[in-house]
């Protein structure tokens, strides 16, 4: 075989037609292995694949196809066909593409794709200290560096010998090859010549209308073997055994091997991904150090203490939560809940609070140095968005039959009238509030769960107001029991909702019928991530900014929906609402995580195995990945979504729950893994995309970043008991001595007989009032006036603090570093210096070439100075 390869090769050097049907006979009685990414000859390499079958539309659609490959073939590109009884399953059809060298140069040029055209002469950054620390961490070289360092340049076919060419079948890596043909696939037509239809345009329609089943490039090998062929790279191997592997979690990961098979923009996504979870890791370490603070402390607390005191906190009855069904309650009976609330709401919490704040800035500053560098390193600095990013959806054409005159291109278009536009942006912003509103009535619903729960708890209990402690089950009072049941209720409540509205989405984005792919994706986004953070954050603002705060007082209660509702306003526990805070944050973002990673899990399972039951000899390649899922456009949308919403739980509410950020580094590690396997083995080959830097998000993410300050400031003001405390240690403590003993009984207003009109026993609540018989009984005293103003200067100081620093880090670190500027200005330099010399020894030759024929043509003639010789000598 090897022979007759060697003699096509030499013809196809010499440009003769060689005749294939002697190769692939020759091969066909072999036996050729199919798993292999070449044509039948050996030689071609398959660029992409489209598969279709026959069914009773097949006239139409077989008329397409002949045009559609016609028109392939005379833009250059290879095609063979594998017949249906050659497939698996005896009914697909699978159509192989190959772009020759001519086709790559030309769409190269047009693409202003980077080539290398020398070998980088800039040293290697220095070995640092105590390297050989991480190398248990590190891959080897060859996976790490699989390529090595050029200067690049744009690819101009007019130049071809400027640049470092070795192997023209080589010199394209597969994932370059396959975003040219998906180029050029999604631009040629599929009519005839005599009937020029614009919109009969692309292989997006030929999928849409179900012309073609799938179009995809292929996977270089199988994910757990090397190929056999050696021209392979076997890139996917890699991938899987250094990358997506769960053992591999402790591992760095190949970012550069990750951007050369799949495209920058997946490359982005996961160099995103991989710096967000190692920054995870010093909020992680803080917020440990915070939890260990409030344990360490645990037997410092004399408020808890004074609270499971007999002596004090089992003298003071409390006025009855709820106006019938509820007893009156001894003030030791949150014991438990108030050492709880000690290891989250304690002195250390503010520090961990600010450190957030700054650490947020951090994440942010330093991305940009890390994003910056990647542009460099892949080649991105003077990218701009190919126009196949804004090119016309064909949903856009088919549905807008009005057509007008486009003044740039002077050629028709559809659009879309702006009456039609403004009734479909009406229609699909009713439905985002309909839905928006829907979310806020299911927790409206969740809140009276609560209320009506917690007086069902309070009806079973019999004891007196003189027992110790009012429990529901082993050490799980009331309030502890209401909290985690409507937590899980609205947890299930939020995926309900988020399942639905991702199709509502979806509806909506469709009917206002975007023109382009990104205006598409960016609607889509906006929808997506504005439900999602109403949806998921809402329950938390509840607990952290509207619980406990309109209660009213005995005699007037304020209820829910009215008196008539009987359904009064929540209180928060001696202790404050911060550990009902915790325990609904724990529980929605932890069972978030946990749900996503066991649904990816199961989804993927089923065809992990599914190629290794087949023959290599009749299991081809191409026919694996069509049975693998399809990688969707908004595949990396969903991706980056979860971890955004991720983040604002590690951001907006991390003053109640310190230890948040490891439980999502824990996640993260996780994750990573979880979507190396899925690429790796789940999903088919993604067409190479290019993107210099992560997108909206990036500016959500600031936004977020700058809400979690002012959230955490009134956390800490308004849901912790932090500010009272305070108040009380510095101001209202007896005696000289500064302490917090007598906090309790003076967060409790005097004893009233109002808490129930029926019963007429003396009790307590928590507020800061006067007492009855003053002149100004039950309205606020001065100490909560004091109290307010400390909690109103919180947040101003903190907010200002945190802003001051956030803007001074972002100002003082630089957004590229200064050896990435030297470097961009160097190959900058370098790319017109050798263009310059390039084009001087060119036109050195162009001269003495035609200096020659002169002299031939002058040689009879008298001898006279030359002025090309002259020119020539300048140059």
């Amino acid at each position: 075989c090897l022979p007759l390869i060697h003699f096509y090769n030499a013809h196809q050097k010499q440009h003769k037609k060689f005749p294939l049907f002697l190769m692939n006979e020759f091969i066909d009685k072999l036996g050729q292995n199919r798993d292999s990414v070449y044509f039948r000859d050996g030689v071609r390499r398959i660029d992409f694949v489209l598969s279709y079958v026959d069914d009773k539309d097949g006239d139409k659609k077989a008329e397409r196809r002949r045009e559609f490959e016609a028109n392939l073939e005379k833009a250059g590109l290879e095609l063979e066909t594998e017949d249906k009884s050659e497939s698996d399953d005896r009914k697909t059809y699978y159509l192989k593409i190959h772009a020759p060298w001519e086709v790559l140069a030309t769409y190269a040029d047009v693409l202003k794709i980077k080539v290398p055209f020398k070998a980088s002469d800039i040293p290697k950054a220095r070995e640092v200290p105590l390297e050989w620390l991480t190398h248990p961490f590190r891959l080897p070289d060859n996976i790490m560096r699989p390529e090595p360092d050029y200067f690049t340049a744009p690819f101009d076919k007019s130049k071809v010998d400027f640049f470092l060419i070795d192997d023209k079948d080589t010199f394209f890596p597969p994932s370059t090859r396959n975003r040219i043909v998906y180029y050029i696939l999604t631009r040629c037509p599929y009519y005839k010549e005599d009937r020029k239809e614009k919109d009969k345009t692309g292989i997006n329609r030929l999928l849409n209308n179900g012309t073609y089943t799938s179009a995809y490039p292929l996977h270089d090998c199988k994910y757990w073997k090397k190929a056999q062929d050696m021209q392979c790279e076997s890139e996917r191997y890699h991938l899987y055994k250094y990358w997506a592997r769960f053992l591999c979690f402790y591992k760095e990961q190949p970012l550069n091997l990750i951007k050369k098979y799949y495209g920058e923009k997946i490359g982005i996504y996961f160099a995103w991904l991989g710096f967000y979870t190692e920054m995870l890791f010093f909020a992680a370490v803080m917020g440990v150090i915070c939890f260990v603070y409030g344990v360490l402390s645990y037997e410092d607390n004399i408020t808890s203490k004074e609270i499971c005191d007999p002596k004090i906190g089992g003298m003071i009855v409390m006025c009855p939560l709820c106006d019938k069904k509820c007893s009156y309650w001894k003030l030791n009976s949150t014991c438990l809940s108030s050492w709880q609330s000690h290891l989250f709401d304690n002195e250390g919490t503010v520090f961990f609070a600010i450190f957030m704040g700054i650490w947020v800035t951090l994440f942010l500053e330093f991305w940009k140095r890390r994003q910056a560098r990647l542009e460099y390193e892949w080649d991105l600095v003077d990218f701009e968005e190919e126009q196949q990013q804004l090119q016309i959806r064909p949903e856009y054409e088919l549905k807008c039959t009005g057509r007008r005159l486009n003044r740039i291109t002077q050629e028709m278009e559809p659009y879309l009238p702006f009456p039609s536009k403004c009734a479909r942006f009406c229609l699909s912003g009713a439905t985002v509030l309909f839905w928006t509103c829907l979310i806020v009535a299911c927790i409206m619903g969740v809140i009276a769960y609560r209320l009506a729960v917690y007086a069902a708890f309070a009806s079973i209990m019999k004891d007196s107001p003189t027992s110790k402690i009012q429990l529901v089950g082993s050490l799980i009072t009331p309030q502890l029991a209401t909290s985690v049941t409507a937590s899980c209720i609205n947890f299930v409540i939020i995926l309900i909702l988020n399942f639905l509205y991702e199709h509502v989405a979806i509806w909506i984005t469709d009917m206002e019928i975007p023109k382009t792919h990104l205006e598409y994706e960016n609607k889509l986004t906006m929808k997506m991530f504005m439900f999602q953070f109403v949806n998921y954050y809402s329950s938390c603002f509840y607990v952290a900014f509207f619980k406990g705060k309109f209660v009213g007082y005995p005699g007037n209660y304020t209820y829910m929906f009215g008196k008539w509702s009987k359904l009064r306003n929540e209180e928060c526990a001696p202790g404050g609402c911060l550990i009902e805070l915790t325990t609904q944050l724990l529980i929605v973002m932890a069972g978030k995580q946990m749900v996503g990673n066991v649904q990816e899990a199961l989804l993927n399972w089923w065809g992990s195995r599914k190629g290794r039951s087949h023959p290599e000899s009749t299991y081809s390649r191409w026919e694996q990945d069509h049975d693998l899922q399809n990688f969707s456009q908004f595949g990396l949308f969903y991706e980056y979504l979860e971890m955004v919403i991720q983040f604002g739980f590690i951001t907006l509410f991390v003053a109640s729950f310190p230890l948040a950020p490891l439980l999502a580094l824990f996640n993260n590690i996780l994750e990573v893994r979880v979507d190396a396997w899925k690429f790796t083995t789940q999903f088919r080959r993604p067409v190479a995309a290019k993107s210099r830097n992560i997108g909206a998000w990036e500016e959500i993410l600031n936004v977020v970043a700058i809400l979690s300050v002012v959230t955490n400031a009134f956390i800490m003001a308004f849901t912790s008991d932090m500010i009272p405390r305070l108040v009380y240690l510095y101001a209202y403590h007896p005696g000289d001595e500064a302490t917090m003993r007598g906090y309790i009984t003076n967060s409790l207003s005097l004893p009233t007989h109002l808490c129930k009109l029926t019963d007429f026993f003396f009790s307590s609540y928590r507020d800061y009032r006067y007492p009855p018989g003053h002149e100004k009984q039950y309205t606020h005293n001065m100490q909560f006036w004091h109290i307010l103003a400390a909690k109103l200067a919180f947040i101003i100081i903190m907010e200002h603090v945190v802003f001051v620093v956030k803007f001074f880090v972002a100002w003082l670190i630089p957004d590229v570093p200064t050896e990435v500027k030297a470097r961009i200005k160097r190959e900058r330099f370098l790319v017109q210096e050798y263009l310059h010399n390039y084009e001087v020894e060119k036109l050195k030759m162009q001269l003495s070439q035609s200096f020659c024929l002169s002299t031939e043509t002058a040689s009879l003639l008298p001898s006279s100075p030359s002025k090309h010789q002259v020119l020539s000598e300048c140059i």
